[in-house]
């Protein structure tokens, strides 16, 4: 009977369920509407209704043998989200306890960035690697860091914070509450906002003059770039220059074997690697130039998610088989 693990992602409007075997391959996957489920244990019923579906629905005879779950503002140590900023669900929410009145097979929660940092590392870019970092370039910036093997929680569950490190103290608004964040500079957001300085600053002529803010994307931005437009380009060239520079710092942190960039922003290629690239090893310290590989994420195309969260129960399974 084939083992596999159901991989959940919880985001912000749609929750990706899937069921993974140990090499990786997800067999079968299903959404749920993030917003549908106002009342925590709502979603865990339907989650569970789900699972059993896929688990009926797939012609091989199978065995579930754990869960793994992604989330905003996840708690690994105490299995709860904890004041998601993006989640109908506020305060603390004791997921794993809610998910274990339904299975008596192990569940495990993280956030969603130590999620893709265990994806990568098992079935990813950074297979084989014991000393690495993922960083999300997404509606925000999130990360996960792996030292020795082990993905660093610290003492409170909530370590890797990469994206809330402050590259300005009078910068830009961050929705946590402070300013000049990373997020706020290096997420698909923060490149939007470096877009709209530089046009009121300018009057370069370009592909973006008329798009509202409201309606422009990073894609958009990409894809102006790639056509060669001024602005887009400097927006690339300043973006990789911040996120560098922040890489560097983490560089003297953990001295990594690999960086790897994952998310939306990150499919940009060479437009965002090139700068990025350049400015990390330029602010690197001598000791480590040209030691870290910076490469982007392995993981399938729209299963990365849910690989990241199947990952993280299968390595828990690992330390007890």
């Amino acid at each position: 009977m084939l083992e596999v693990v159901a991989g959940v992602d919880i985001g912000g409007t749609s929750i990706e369920i899937g069921l993974v075997d140990r090499g990786g391959t997800c067999l079968s996957r299903d959404a749920l509407v993030t917003t549908d489920f106002e009342d925590p244990q709502e979603f865990v019923t339907a989650a569970h209704q789900t699972i059993g579906r896929l688990v009926e629905a797939t012609a091989i005879r199978m065995t579930l043998r754990g869960i793994g779950i992604g989330a905003p503002n996840g708690n690994y140590y105490h299995g709860s989200i904890e004041f998601a900023p993006n989640l109908a669900w506020k305060g603390i929410v004791p997921l794993v306890d809610i998910f274990k009145r339904f299975y008596r097979v192990p569940v495990v929660l993280t956030n969603d960035a130590n999620a893709a940092a265990i994806g990568e590392g098992m079935f990813g870019a950074a297979k084989g690697c014991r000393h690495f970092i993922v960083i999300t370039l997404g509606t925000g910036v999130g990360s996960g860091i792996v030292v020795n093997g082990d993905l660093v929680y610290g003492h409170d569950g909530f370590a890797g914070e990469i994206g809330h490190t402050i590259v300005d103290p009078n910068g830009r608004q961050c929705n946590c509450g402070r300013r000049g964040c990373l997020e706020t500079y290096a997420s698909a957001g923060g490149i939007k906002r470096t877009v709209f300085e530089l046009l009121a600053h300018s009057n370069t002529p370009g592909l973006l003059r008329s798009r509202s803010y409201e309606e422009l994307t990073a894609r958009d931005i990409a894809d102006a770039a790639s056509q060669g437009d001024a602005i887009a380009c400097e927006a690339f060239e300043i973006t990789g220059r911040i996120l560098g520079l922040k890489l560097a710092d983490a560089i003297a942190h953990t001295s990594p074997e690999a960086i790897i960039l994952y998310g939306g922003l990150a499919q940009a290629g060479d437009l965002i690697f090139e700068p990025t690239r350049r400015y990390m090893e330029h602010f690197t310290l001598n000791i480590f130039k040209n030691k870290v590989k910076l490469l982007p994420s392995a993981l399938p195309q729209g299963l990365a998610a849910i690989l990241g969260a199947a990952a993280l129960v299968w390595s828990e399974l690992e330390k007890t088989d």
